[in-house]
């Protein structure tokens, strides 16, 4: 069987209104699970690999509607803590045109924010594994986490698997100082960092020089410069950085590149008409961890990462529920979206 990759972090119920109504329009919504290191396991689980996703739910019908979320995608949930507390939550406003998506979230004291560093036995759930996963987001729920994922991270090392983070600033979460003092502490184990220019910034002031994403202005040397400084600073052996300039709230531009240490390899560019843009990073990060293990070029696996994640923005809710075959037609250049029979 393949080894395992293993995903720790929060997940989520998402409330959403239908369509494209606000929430002062709603009188009804639609109910969803997902975060981001979940994203990334079921991304996996749906490519064929063993995906084996960690986290702590309350021990009532909402973890439980969680946890069958998860599973009923193939991923393996045997090693999720229960306990008493709360599920966290968020509400999502999908955006159109020039109006903004909006997002809110309920996730103050939830049953993760609470774990304990006793709560996860490291050396039984990376048995058997070879990656590791988790984004920025977990350490910045507090209390031990930051603890939690340090722990993590030097038992990974220690028992040989390969360590992948998203950085995935959110402000609402932690301020830049305290994120670069966790996030600093934790790289020096990171192999492969995710990340966009915003992160970069917010999180290790790193910039890409002559680029605004607001209008639509990528310079790419730019972000060749943020990888290299990102991979010297830290020692990660890999660093991939997604590209979105948003034209509007409907259609962005999409692309990415990977930095190795030597080359940076730049995917295609994708003009996107959003269906739904939440996850779509994640969707980006579970693809190239696919690519990396299946031992794609540096090229293809940018290729197949944005490709996926292109996808994934015409898809409602978080996860990316696309095929392999899927992937690859697009990366190909089949992106005709012509009706398949």
């Amino acid at each position: 069987m393949n080894k395992a990759i293993v995903t720790f972090g929060e997940i989520m119920m998402r409330l959403n209104p239908k369509g494209y109504e606000r929430f002062l329009q709603a009188d009804e919504m639609e109910i969803s699970y997902a975060g981001g290191e979940a994203n990334v396991a079921v991304s996996l689980a749906n490519y064929g690999l063993n995906a084996r996703f960690v986290t702590k739910l309350p021990n009532n019908d909402l973890g439980q509607s969680a946890l069958n979320t998860v599973r009923h995608f193939g991923v393996d949930t045997s090693y999720i803590v229960r306990s008493e507390g709360r599920l966290g939550l968020y509400f999502v406003e999908k955006g159109a045109s020039q109006r903004p998506s909006k997002v809110i979230y309920d996730r103050k004291d939830s049953v993760i924010a609470k774990a304990s560093v006793n709560d996860f036995n490291w050396d039984s759930i990376f048995d058997g594994a070879s990656w590791f996963h988790f984004t920025g987001i977990t350490p910045a729920l507090g209390g031990e986490n930051p603890a939690i994922c340090l722990e993590a991270c030097k038992k990974a090392k220690e028992k040989g698997l390969t360590v992948s983070c998203d950085l995935n600033y959110r402000k609402k979460l932690w301020t830049r100082e305290q994120a670069n003092t966790v996030m600093s502490s934790l790289m020096p184990y990171i192999d492969v960092c995710i990340s966009n220019e915003e992160d970069a910034s917010d999180v290790f002031g790193i910039k890409a020089q002559n680029t605004d994403i607001d209008s639509g202005k990528l310079n790419r040397e730019g972000y060749v410069s943020v990888a290299r400084q990102i991979a010297e600073r830290f020692g990660c052996k890999k660093v991939a950085i997604t590209l979105r300039a948003s034209i509007s709230a409907s259609v962005n531009e999409w692309a990415g590149m990977l930095y190795d240490g030597e080359n940076a390899y730049f995917s295609p560019n994708y003009t996107v008409q959003i269906v739904d843009r939440v996850g779509g990073g994640d969707s980006f990060g579970g693809a190239l961890i696919y690519a990396l293990i299946q031992n794609y070029t540096g090229q293809d696996a940018i290729n197949f990462a944005v490709a996926a994640s292109a996808l994934k923005h015409t898809i409602e809710h978080d996860f990316n529920v696309v095929s392999v075959d899927e992937v690859k037609a697009l990366a190909a250049g089949n992106a005709s979206g012509r009706v398949q029979r």
